[in-house]
């Protein structure tokens, strides 16, 4: 099918591993439990469509470039390090905090928050990696459409990953509702989204070419 071979065992595969932590995890369960649902469900689409550019940038070759010039791969780590240490000094630096209740879910620009997922997950050159890595072991040799089977994989990798997020906004935003009744604890959990963004950009900064 679509020139692909062992998709039940791809989507198992990927099954697990959207389940595994990882940066955009933290990333949308930082944003939900600082932000709420609506923020939550925004930094989940963000992320989704920024995996939809890097399984378009797989299929046609793009992403190999990453994998072939350390310059290019340095290059683009530093950006979304800085990125992200970007976002958590605005989150910071940021007077708005969950005590406020709805009031605050009601003045958040959802569309920066989507377009800041897409950036956090195109700007990591780690997932492009990734999946030039998994997808082409499920491509077949003889195939005369390699684009078009790496297009399905990714749009199957993406969609589950997508379904489980979603899930995860619920669970943060359920947390939510019980954080906000203290102020206390609503301050601590915005302070904690801004230094989790900080540590994420420094451990992309910091990390190595796999």
């Amino acid at each position: 099918m679509f020139g692909i071979h062992d998709y039940a065992l791809f989507a198992a595969t990927a099954f697990l591993l959207n389940l595994t932590p990882g940066p955009d995890t933290m990333y949308i369960l930082g944003r939900s439990l600082a932000q709420g649902r609506r923020s939550g469900f925004a930094s989940v689409f963000g992320i989704s469509t920024g995996c939809l550019v890097h399984t378009i940038a797989a299929a046609f070759g793009l992403s190999a470039i990453l994998l072939a010039s350390a310059t290019a791969f340095a290059l683009v780590k530093l950006v979304g390090a800085a990125y992200l240490i970007y976002l958590g000094i605005q989150m910071l630096r940021s007077k708005t905090s969950l005590e406020a209740g709805l009031m605050v879910d009601q003045k958040l620009d959802y569309s920066a928050i989507f377009r800041q997922g897409v950036l956090t997950n195109v700007l990591n050159p780690k997932v492009a990696l990734f999946f030039l890595a998994l997808m082409p072991q499920f491509v077949d040799k003889n195939n005369d459409n390699p684009a078009l089977a790496f297009l399905v994989l990714g749009l199957t990798f993406v969609t589950m990953g997508t379904l489980w997020c979603c899930c995860l906004v619920y669970f943060a935003t359920f947390l939510n509702s019980r954080i906000r009744q203290s102020p206390r604890a609503s301050t601590w959990i915005s302070r904690g989204t801004g230094f989790m963004f900080l540590g994420l950009g420094v451990r992309l900064a910091i990390s190595e070419k796999p």
